[in-house]
Order: structure tokens, then C-alpha cells, then sequence
């Protein structure tokens, strides 16, 4: 049973903030969409006739655009030029009724509208304003469009993926966007705990690199390097810091991923696949012997599991509390009975779409209940509701839908 998605009462920790999201594509939005989760009020604004450039990239139904419906879940949506005189004032419009501010245009595109902090603080003096790039916004590179792929490979972590001695790899999926939007709603938490402790505060500027938030992710790559001249490059599937750790095939065609990171976990997988001979070997008494003698054991342990089934080689990992996974896809997530338990995959209205599912709100809170509300809007679903609790008459709002400014 896929959980409905929204309990009785769900409101979350950030009921009654209100979130003014003009960002586009992954990072930015992402940030506003955490705070939406969490119970924010968050109010997505679009391009009149074009909307987010996300709505164009794959995948879609019926050309309905599925990442942009996770991606921007639990908020509304309107259209606005910006760039245009009329779209700027309806803009401090909203601002005046909101707390935060979330961007992501390249440096110094708003200032070029006239959308500058000084003008957006004489609006509202307490607005916070997070804004999200590739760089930053100062530096050489302030200027410079990025995209995923860029800050993953210039943040070092494309090099440590692939194969060893192989080309640097690229994933799948452009996991520094959302780790960007994570370090920038992390950021939006932190000065809205300073702001509540101190009422005469002026709101700031949260100033948000995704480059830098991929490199603060890979904790040790920096001290490494300073410390022990080591240029950390891609291994493969298998672990550089313990060992054994690699992903192993099974008897029946499928995978598996092990790491034995710990002396005791090492202790216990020996002894569930009848390795306890490898416990006192030399090449293999502690962890730094075993990461340098990787190559033995790896072929070792191979040769063991291949004669299992999966079946088999999890109810001996789990006889001797040794961890690992199989390797998953999408239709094993959505099978899985720890997650059918824990109601990891929820349930969304969608006005598009009637029904869909994705991944429920992370983490929990035992007084304040989060939940998926809503999936992504359509493009202005929410223009006349918006624009009508801003004052405008009917009339008004279609002036402006046929002038192009909504």
C-alpha cells in the first residue's frame, strides 16, 4: 500500500514562513522546495509562456515534465517577467509579504533589472535573500554560467569516478544541484535563527557556491592533499579506505555491495562465508594491511560470493550482522518491504497528471508532521489566486496577461 500523502493536521516545523522562490532549474529550487517540505508557505515564480527551463528537460508524459513535479512539489506557481517595470513592482509586491528570497541567476543579473538588495531591504529590511550559483559572487569565475556536470568536475569529485586508470566518469544524475540546494536551505535555517534572536536585525545575503558545496561534501579530499600530497583519483566500485568493499556479483546474475569497514564487521563477513582463515593471515590482520592488499581479497571474497545466490548471501550476512546491499533501480525501491513499512513513497495529487508517486518527505518530526502536499504546479496555476490576494481586479490581472508580464 503506497501511503497517501498528507496526514491529518500535517502543517511541519516551518508553518508560517513564506518563501518567494524566483530561481530556476535544480539548485535554487530544490532549496525552496526543502522549506516547502518542511511546511513553508513557498511561491514559485515562472516565466510568462516559457516557465522554468526545467519543464523542457526529459523525463515527460504526454508532455507533462516529471522532474519539475518533485522537484517543485508543495508549492504554488505564477508567471512574471521580471526584466519588465510592471513585473519588478508587483514584485516588491510580494516581497513586502514574504520572508525569504531564493535565486539563482548568474552574479549580477538582477541588479542589471534593478532588483538589488538595497532596493529589496527598503521593501522588506528583515528579508533574507539566498542566492545560489556555481561560483559564487565574488571571485574571477563570479560571472561564469555552470551547470552540474561543471561544478562536479571542478570540485574534484568527477575525478574520483570511473574506473581506476579509466576516464573520469560523470553519474547518472547531477547530484551537486541538489547538495547545492541543501547547503542553501541550511544557510536560510541559519539566518532565520539569528533574525528570531535578534529583532532589529537587518536580513543578509546568503551567499551560496555549488562548486564549494561539492567540495565541502568530500570532507577529506582537501586535508589530504594539504597534509599528504595525495591526489585522490577513481578506483572503481571499490572502497580506498576500507577493504574488503566492493560491489560483487552473485550466483543468479545480480549484485551486491559490501564493506567491511570495521575489524569486527571483517571478523563476522569471514566467518558467514567460511573465510576465518583470513582473519589471521598477515595480508589481512587489520584494515590499512587489507586497503593495501585489496587486490588479494577482492579476489577472494569474489570467488566466494559467486558461488551464492543473493538469497543466500543476505541470509548469511544478516545470520552473522554483516551489512550490505543489493543493488537497487526504481521498481526494487518501490517493492521493497522497509519502504512499503516506513511509507517511503507517497502518494501526490497532481492537477495534471490525477496521481503520481515519489519520495516522501525527509527527515520526520514526531510533533510537527511533514508531508507532500502538492506535486509541481502547472505553469500560472495559481496567477489569479496570487494576484487577487495582492489586490488586482480581474480586469487588472488579464491588462497584464496580455501585456505579457504574467
Amino acid at each position: 500500500m503506497i501511503a497517501a500523502a498528507e496526514p491529518p493536521g500535517a502543517a511541519g516545523p516551518l508553518a508560517g514562513l513564506r518563501v518567494l522562490d524566483i530561481s530556476t532549474v535544480v539548485a535554487g529550487p530544490f532549496a525552496a522546495t526543502m522549506l516547502a517540505d518542511l511546511g513553508a508557505d513557498v511561491l514559485k515564480v515562472e516565466m510568462p509562456g516559457t516557465g522554468d527551463a526545467l519543464r523542457r528537460l526529459a523525463p515527460h508524459k504526454s508532455g507533462v515534465p516529471l522532474w519539475w513535479k518533485v522537484t517543485n512539489r508543495n508549492k504554488k506557481g505564477i508567471t512574471l517577467d521580471l526584466r519588465k517595470p510592471d513585473g519588478r513592482e508587483l514584485l516588491g509586491r510580494l516581497v513586502a509579504e514574504h520572508d525569504v528570497l531564493v535565486e539563482n541567476f548568474r552574479t549580477g543579473t538582477l541588479d542589471e533589472w534593478g532588483i538589488t538588495r538595497t532596493w529589496l531591504q527598503q521593501i522588506n529590511p528583515r528579508l533574507t535573500i539566498l542566492r545560489i550559483t556555481g561560483f559564487g559572487q565574488t571571485g574571477p569565475y563570479r560571472h561564469n554560467p555552470g551547470f552540474a556536470r561543471v561544478f562536479e568536475a571542478m570540485s574534484g569529485f568527477t575525478r574520483m569516478c570511473g574506473e581506476e586508470g579509466g576516464t573520469p566518469l560523470h553519474l547518472g544524475y547531477p547530484i551537486s544541484d541538489p547538495i547545492g540546494g541543501l547547503f542553501g536551505a541550511i544557510g536560510v535555517l541559519a539566518e532565520l535563527y539569528r533574525l528570531k534572536n535578534d529583532p532589529a536585525a537587518r536580513g543578509q545575503e546568503i551567499d551560496c557556491s555549488v562548486t564549494e558545496a561539492m567540495m565541502r561534501t568530500l570532507d577529506f579530499l582537501a586535508i589530504e592533499y594539504d597534509q599528504l600530497g595525495t591526489v585522490r583519483t577513481s578506483s572503481g566500485n571499490r572502497s580506498q579506505y576500507a577493504a574488503p568493499g566492493n560491489i560483487y556479483a552473485t550466483s543468479d546474475g545480480k549484485w551486491a555491495s559490501i564493506a567491511a569497514s570495521t575489524q569486527s564487521i571483517f571478523e563476522r563477513f569471514c566467518k558467514a562465508l567460511g573465510l576465518q582463515h583470513l582473519i589471521t593471515d598477515p595480508r589481512f590482520v587489520d584494515n590499512p594491511s587489507r586497503v593495501r592488499n585489496w587486490q588479494a581479497i577482492d579476489v577472494i571474497v569474489s570467488e566466494a560470493i559467486s558461488r551464492l545466490s543473493l538469497d543466500e548471501l543476505r541470509a548469511l550476512l544478516h545470520a552473522h550482522e554483516v551489512g550490505f546491499s543489493p543493488i537497487y533501480d526504481a521498481s526494487d525501491i518501490f517493492a521493497d518491504p522497509h519502504f512499503l513499512a516506513r511509507q517511503s513513497i507517497v502518494s501526490v495529487a497532481d492537477d495534471e497528471l490525477g496521481e503520481v508517486r515519489m519520495q516522501c518527505v525527509v527527515p520526520r518530526f514526531s510533533e510537527t508532521p511533514v508531508a507532500v502536499h502538492r506535486a509541481g504546479p502547472s505553469l500560472g496555476q495559481h496567477n489569479d489566486a496570487v494576484y487577487g490576494a495582492l489586490g488586482l481586479t480581474a480586469e487588472e490581472v488579464e491588462r497584464l496577461r496580455a501585456a505579457g508580464i504574467i
